[in-house]
């Protein structure tokens, strides 16, 4: 009779070690599931536009925002091609909060090239 209070207690440690690794296992199979869900979403986002997406938003005056730094390109090099992006008006990008990206220094005005003969010597 002194060997069923022990087999008792063995029982019920076994039962809450079960549960435990149970409940353990249904959140790591949760976290799984979320985790895939993000990448799937993310593999989707960043599908590049073609050729012809690029060429027809330009033609509709859209802008490229890049989502990651929050600039956005009116045209030029990074247009359409940065990793995380998308096309919207320029009103819109800047209602968002994206700002204009600088103006590389093969595009600035004539203007600019002449301030070094403006100065008296």
């Amino acid at each position: 009779m002194n060997s069923r209070p022990r087999l008792f207690v063995w029982i019920s440690a076994l039962a809450v070690t079960l549960l435990i690794s149970g409940s353990a296992f249904a959140s790591q199979a949760t976290a799984t599931k979320e985790k895939s869900g993000k990448t799937a979403s993310k593999a989707v986002a960043a599908a590049a536009p073609t050729a012809q997406e690029i060429a027809d938003a330009k033609a509709k005056g859209l802008v490229w925002v890049n989502t990651t730094s929050k600039v956005y390109h009116k045209d030029g090099k990074f247009y359409g091609k940065t990793k995380q992006g998308q096309f919207m008006t320029e009103a819109d990008a800047q209602k968002a909060g994206y700002r204009a990206a600088k103006e590389s220094p093969g595009k600035k005005s004539a203007d600019t090239s002449k301030k070094g003969s403006d100065i008296k010597k």
